[in-house]
């Protein structure tokens, strides 16, 4: 497919003689004389690359603003500013807003198409990259054998033919888009798009446009995620960030089953399934007053909980293993050597949970490409104690110096057996014959030491 190029240029020559340029080269142009035709054209339809004038006649607005709106549409297109009288400021300003490259009139054929070439050649590698590690990364499995985890992929077998609302909680990191993702692929909409609509990430002004979508005077049209996840998915990510008037007309809509665009006329009707998801307690926001119950209980339909890292490290080696060949398979190198028996791996908090866990093994693949299997461990230890007040209260070293030698060896013994027990999901069995204990003894020494509910 050709790609598409928008020329913006107030100087009829110059435009013809670009756009002229680059059709005898294969591209695909379209051309406007100033800012109002030039954003018809953008909102007609964004183009692969965008070659635009700094100065701009009739109006009061001129190429830098164009170059913001371009960026607030995607910040990903190449824009190659040309001017014949901009100083360095200008172009200084024009590069930190986001321009690919600034170029001085006059400028020769030659030149101007070695800057669109590349332009579009570092585009499209960025854009394969991004797709690679999209589809790496959003199939990822849930993975983990812990009772919770299993719990919760039973659900998802569930909803497969269901199109019940899905109320996903969980901290920060422990995979609410995951779960999302996998309850849509198995659904029967799954052919259809899955949409993610972050709260989190948005100004208080922008909600009912992003939601609603625009209709203008000129027929143009911004939609919103609900038509773009029309016949599929939508995921309410950080639902609880949604301001409580706006959370009213989403009630209406669910209602309904219909809403109108803003300056609309016409009801849209809606063919969507529902998921949300949150990291805050909404029962605490209800009473509040922060949080719609209405709203509550119709998103509440089927409520999945995601725990925090720390209570499943049952699942740690599991997600080390699955992290290590996915990584090393989107860089292209060897899996990294990590020790998954590291007991700070199992008395680190894992206050970010998976995500944190993920970007461990992220970091440690790409920094032990020319390491050992022993610098590897040694740089794991290093970057989980980077952080020591994520590491368990009961660190043997830094809680036991003030101690006299008993007291110090007993307290060992408990942070020591506790970690162990953590690391074999409290089977005592497997405990005692990794420690090299008889099973009662150990039963013994458990209850000695008074430590309970691990078994």
């Amino acid at each position: 497919m050709k790609k598409q190029i928008l020329v913006i240029d107030d100087n009829s020559d110059i435009r013809f003689l670009i756009c002229n340029i680059l059709q005898d080269n294969g591209y695909d142009v379209r051309s406007a004389a100033n800012y109002d035709q030039a954003v018809k054209e953008i909102n007609y339809k964004i183009p692969n690359l965008a070659i635009v004038d700094i100065k701009l006649d009739k109006g009061d607005k001129d190429g830098i603003d164009l170059l913001k709106l371009l960026m607030t549409k995607d910040k990903s297109i190449p824009v190659i500013m040309i001017s014949g009288h901009a100083n360095v400021q200008v172009a200084v300003e024009a590069i930190r807003i986001g321009a690919y490259e600034f170029v001085e009139k006059p400028f020769s054929s030659e030149k101007l198409l070695n800057y669109v070439k590349r332009a579009i050649e570092v585009e499209d590698i960025r854009k394969d990259k991004d797709n690679a590690e999209n589809k790496l990364f959003h199939s990822f499995d849930l993975i983990g054998k812990s009772f919770e985890i299993l719990k919760i992929k039973k659900t998802i077998e569930k909803l497969a033919t269901a199109e019940s609302r899905v109320l996903i909680t969980g901290q920060t990191g422990t995979g609410k888009e995951l779960v999302a993702r996998k309850i849509h692929k198995n659904s029967l909409r799954s052919q259809n798009p899955f949409v993610v609509f972050n709260a989190a990430l948005l100004r208080e002004t922008k909600y009912e446009k992003q939601l609603f979508g625009e209709e203008y005077e000129n027929g143009n049209i911004d939609y919103g995620v609900l038509d773009k996840a029309s016949r599929g998915t939508l995921l309410l990510d950080e639902v609880s960030e949604i301001p409580y008037e706006i959370q009213s007309n989403i009630l209406r809509t669910l209602i309904d089953q219909k809403f109108k665009r803003i300056n609309g006329t016409k009801d849209i009707n809606v063919n969507i399934r529902i998921i949300s998801s949150t990291s805050k307690n909404l029962k605490t926001l209800i009473e509040e007053k922060k949080f719609r119950e209405d709203f509550y209980h119709r998103l509440n339909v089927v409520p999945i909980h995601l725990p925090p890292l720390q209570s499943r490290t049952e699942d740690i080696p599991l997600l080390i293993k699955y992290f290590k060949n996915k990584i090393a398979e989107i860089n292209g190198v060897k899996e990294a050597e990590i020790d998954d028996n590291n007991d700070l791996l199992y008395s680190y908090n894992w206050p970010g949970n998976i995500r944190e866990l993920r970007n461990l093994v992220e970091r440690i693949t790409i920094l032990s490409i020319h390491e050992d299997k022993k610098d590897t461990n040694k740089l794991l230890t290093d970057i989980l104690k980077e952080n020591p007040e994520s590491l368990d209260n009961n660190d043997a070293l830094s809680n036991t110096m003030a101690y006299p030698l008993k007291e110090a060896r007993e307290q060992f013994e408990i942070n020591y057996l506790k970690n162990q027990l953590k690391k074999n999901n409290g089977n005592i069995s497997k405990t005692a014959d990794f420690i090299g204990m008889e099973r009662s003894a150990l039963h013994r020494k458990l209850k000695f030491l008074g430590i309970k509910g691990l078994n």
